[in-house]
């Protein structure tokens, strides 16, 4: 069994690795954003990246024990990852750009191993 699980990790190594990132560039930007002026403004996107963060972390989790629903749970989280990139590309901060950015490399990644 060690065989088959270290094989499905190594397949998904490059997912993991962008949700990883994702969820780490989400965290980031959220806690800068809670800092800004304008934090009320940015309620929707604020949560919006919770959900990124949640989804990239389970998604994350599935693929690395294996799970028979890790490609379906990838193609929920590169719709999230898609829309979280599109609420974080409306602010010009450094943080939101980098945060849209991860989004968008997680959602590729995940469209890939979904397919």
């Amino acid at each position: 069994m060690p065989a088959l699980i270290d094989s499905t990790i190594q397949k998904y190594q490059a997912c993991i690795d962008a949700c990883i990132k994702c969820m780490q560039a989400c965290e980031e930007c959220l806690s800068s954003c809670l800092k800004e002026p304008d934090v009320a403004a940015r309620t929707q996107c604020i949560t919006m990246m919770r959900d990124c963060i949640d989804i990239c972390a389970l998604s994350a989790q599935w693929m690395s024990r294996g799970s028979d629903h890790a490609a379906q749970l990838c193609q929920l989280c590169a719709t999230i990852c898609d829309a979280c990139a599109t609420h974080c590309a409306t602010y010009q901060d450094t943080h939101c750009k980098q945060c849209a950015e991860q989004c968008k490399q997680c959602a590729e990644e995940c469209r890939k191993m979904s397919a």
